[in-house]
């Protein structure tokens, strides 16, 4: 079989699956999450096997890559906890949003229908295989994965582990399916499958959101970069912002959601600056910081223009003194990607103005940027956090997998 029809066949199985998912009852879609949960759990051995294999061939990887495809015991419970956490939310499907009486008797009613098949294409990280395929199955979607080469043999098992134990429980055939091809045309082509599938997520670098977005025929809903920014004010409680400030960048460095620039008023800065980068030079992180950061403290490199708006996803962070919340916003909004930002003040005014003024898909008040995620907000797990500005952005739990129709009830009405 050639690539193309490869790829026809597998999108054809999917969007066969969608039409049986798109009705299959509630209980039977918590059963299978159910059971999901328990073969990764019991599977475990194998599971770590295949990752074993992954990362023995991952020379070339960056340590924050490895870090994103590296798969522990402790990676398959929270896998299995948060499709119990799946199972456990509310089931969108048929949801009434509003029901209204025209005139003439007719009732129309909106409500909630799953998307279709979705397609999902990521890298690095095995646990999106099991999100991803959770939050499509309790929304009535069928998904086509996609991963990365590197985690190949990961997300084969993965995927293996789910659709043996959801077909068992009721899930119809398709309805999870796996592009086990690595050969990179292979994206290309699904990027192609508009008559089949019908929205992409993407979720990966930079280079993977420009590939998608040139080359779709498909709709999509971006997961772009995260260059989020922490701005600590005049009136911040200082210890607390310590403890933000540090978890944002140091917690997990690898992530879309953690800080990459720290904005600091001037007039805290020299208290607050000096022992807050000493901590951040015993975690290991570079800092990158403007000339009044370098004068405060030891070890500071000069910040180059092209650090404001980089996504490091390392232990690297960008360090400015501001002169007041007005240059933090505008330097937010030249160097932001509108993903997750943060103010740390006791001032309810400047929080206010901060809330309203910042463009960004969560922002956040007294609180730390890698809180931006959808375990975090209560909504089980998330298919990702989208910067898309139409259908969902933020993080993406059921309901953004859902579309909705009308449904209408007449007894006759005719249009005069």
């Amino acid at each position: 079989m050639n690539l193309t029809d490869y790829v026809i066949q597998k999108a054809s199985e999917a969007k066969t699956a969608a039409r049986k998912l798109a009705t299959v009852p509630t209980a039977v879609k918590n059963a299978a999450l159910s059971a999901m949960a328990d073969a990764l759990e019991q599977r475990e051995a194998e599971l770590l096997e295949a990752n074993t294999q992954d990362l023995a061939a991952a020379d070339r990887l960056s340590a924050a890559a490895k870090d994103r495809l590296t798969l522990t015991a402790k990676g398959i419970q929270e896998m299995a906890a948060g499709l119990r956490d799946v199972a456990a939310l509310p089931d969108p499907v048929g949801e009434v949003i509003k029901s209204w009486k025209r005139p003439n008797g007719m009732e129309v009613k909106k409500v909630r229908v799953p998307i279709g098949v979705i397609g999902i294409i990521y890298e690095s990280r095995p646990n999106v295989t099991a999100d991803a395929a959770s939050l499509c199955l309790k929304s009535g979607n069928a998904v086509v994965l996609r991963g990365g080469s590197e985690a190949i043999q990961s997300n084969a098992a993965i995927v293996r582990v789910l659709i043996e134990a959801g077909e068992k429980a009721g899930i119809p055939a398709g309805a999870i399916t796996f592009i086990d091809n690595p050969d990179r045309r292979v994206s290309s082509l699904l990027l192609k499958q508009d008559p089949l599938i019908d929205v992409i997520i993407p979720r990966g670098g930079e280079g993977l959101m420009r590939f998608v977005a040139s080359e779709s025929t498909i709709p999509v809903i971006k997961h772009d970069k995260g260059v989020c920014h922490t701005y600590v004010d005049a009136d911040a409680d200082l210890a607390m912002a310590a403890e933000i400030c540090f978890n944002a960048k140091v917690q997990r460095p690898g992530t879309c959601n953690a800080m990459e620039t720290l904005l600091v008023h001037e007039k805290i800065a020299a208290s607050f600056l000096p022992p807050l980068l000493a901590r951040y030079g015993k975690a290991g992180v570079e800092i990158r910081g403007c000339p009044k950061t370098a004068a405060l403290a030891p070890g500071v490199s000069p910040a180059a223009e092209s650090d404001w708006g980089t996504e490091f996803l390392d232990l690297i962070l960008a360090v400015k003194v501001v002169a007041n919340l007005d240059e933090a916003l505008d330097h937010i909004a030249r160097y932001g990607s509108q993903h997750s930002e943060a103010i740390i003040t006791k001032n309810e005014a400047h929080a206010a103005q901060f809330l309203q003024d910042v463009d960004a898909a969560a922002v956040f008040v007294n609180a730390s940027t890698r809180l931006h995620d959808g375990y975090q907000f209560g909504l089980g797990t998330e298919i990702g956090i989208s910067t898309s500005r139409i259908h969902a952005r933020g993080a993406m739990g059921l309901e953004e997998l859902t579309s909705t129709k009308y449904i209408v009830l007449g007894t006759g009405q005719l249009r005069e």
